[in-house]
């Protein structure tokens, strides 16, 4: 069993709290449900340009649990386009 996390840094085009938290709340769901992931923003809850968001999934094997967050990475920069991937840390815990 392995457990692996993502941790996504994101450039968001709000001017606003209230327009970043619809911006993070619809990515979490939405990859909540189709990815079935555990998923949460943990860091600069209070800057509304950023955003720090973690996935977390569990595998049978670590390379279906990368290709998953991989696969997320790729479903998150085509599904929105407003918001820029800075960076991606994927690992194994």
């Amino acid at each position: 069993m392995r457990v692996y996390t993502a941790i996504f840094q994101l450039h968001l085009p709000s001017r606003s709290l209230k327009g970043k938290r619809s911006i993070v709340k619809s990515i979490l769901a939405r990859a909540r449900s189709r990815f079935n992931v555990a998923a949460a923003e943990v860091d600069r809850q209070d800057e509304h340009g950023t955003a720090i968001i973690a996935f977390v999934t569990v595998a049978e094997n670590g390379l279906q649990a990368r290709r998953l967050l991989e696969e997320l990475e790729a479903w998150l920069v085509d599904e929105r386009p407003d918001v820029d991937v800075a960076a991606v840390e994927i690992e194994e815990r």
